[in-house]
């Protein structure tokens, strides 16, 4: 008889920015494996809602890179 250790995965903080995310953000919003790619913290809604915090690239720029906080101008 073998033992095989399972290995945890951590689904409670973003892999971006690491900040606190729900299981249940996890679970609508995340990968496969419930894990968080990208955050409310770190990404808009727009991207969210299109895949971004499953890893999926998305048309939508980042709000990270591009001008202005959701990928359009800068607020003056």
């Amino acid at each position: 008889m073998s033992l095989t250790a399972w290995s945890h995965v951590d689904t409670s903080t973003c892999l971006h920015c690491d900040a606190h995310v729900t299981p249940r953000f996890g679970r609508v919003f995340g990968d496969d494996r419930d894990r968080a790619h990208r955050c409310p913290e770190c990404d808009s809604h727009r991207r969210l809602s299109r895949g971004s915090a499953a890893g999926v690239d998305v048309p939508i720029p980042d709000p990270e890179i591009a001008a202005g906080r959701h990928g359009g101008e800068p607020d003056v």
